[in-house]
């Protein structure tokens, strides 16, 4: 018998990936930072690696595990992120709205992630006019509270949507090594790295990804083109 090794669920990151926010992430940082009395630029190493990390598990580590200071800095952030995100910031990465579109059209289910909380989601969402663009939206409140590197927000995809009945026709895509690794923990078939964001492909290949892509346009094509 034949398997056809497709894609029925696709999970999405959301900046770098889909969304380009202009260095927003970095300058929110910087604000967290500054409103915690910490200095930014000690910090910036650690967050352009772990980009794609839930945020509140980067200011954990940035801040020795003290978890009141990690909170607020958390929340500064989230009010820094917040107060710039406006169309003038946000825009959509050069065709991934009409490839989502494309994606549902084709009968995938398609699923935005993000390691930012909710309100900073939303906030996206609302300047990009994207509120039904896909199936689901999800960040790491909605699965238990565990962003990337963990499995949970593409396992979470999978329980909410009910979109396959087996990892491996799941696909993954986007533009960090915390994107990949969470690919890979979950299991899917297709772990999608793009270069549309902050990681480049030598360190997207050497945390899982199984493609690398000029950015996630291509990702419908990928997929289509493994059926056997």
């Amino acid at each position: 018998m034949t398997v056809q090794h497709t894609a029925h669920l696709v999970v999405l990151d959301m900046a770098g990936t889909t969304v380009a926010d202009d260095g927003l992430v970095e300058e929110s940082f910087r604000a967290a930072a500054a409103h915690v009395g910490e200095d930014p630029a000690s910090m910036l190493d650690h967050v352009r690696a772990t980009m794609g990390e839930s945020k509140i598990a980067v200011f954990r580590h940035l801040l020795g595990g003290d978890e009141t200071r990690a909170r607020e800095a958390n929340a500064a952030f989230e009010r820094a992120y917040a107060e710039r995100v406006d169309a003038d910031r946000i825009a959509p990465v050069p065709g991934a709205a009409e490839t989502i579109a494309a994606l549902r059209e084709s009968g995938r289910t398609v699923v935005l992630s993000t390691g930012f909380a909710r309100v900073t989601q939303d906030a996206i969402l609302d300047a990009l006019g994207w509120r039904d663009l896909a199936d689901l939206t999800l960040c790491p409140a909605d699965a238990g509270g565990r962003g990337r590197p963990y499995p949970d927000l593409v396992l979470t995809a999978l329980l909410r949507t009910r979109a396959a009945d087996d990892v491996r026709h799941v696909a993954v895509a986007g533009d960090t090594a915390y994107d990949m690794l969470s690919g890979v923990r979950a299991g899917a078939g297709i772990v999608a790295g793009v270069l549309t964001g902050a990681h480049d492909k030598d360190r997207l290949t050497a945390h899982g990804a199984t493609h690398v892509l000029a950015s996630v346009v291509e990702l419908p094509d990928l997929i289509d083109g493994l059926r056997s």
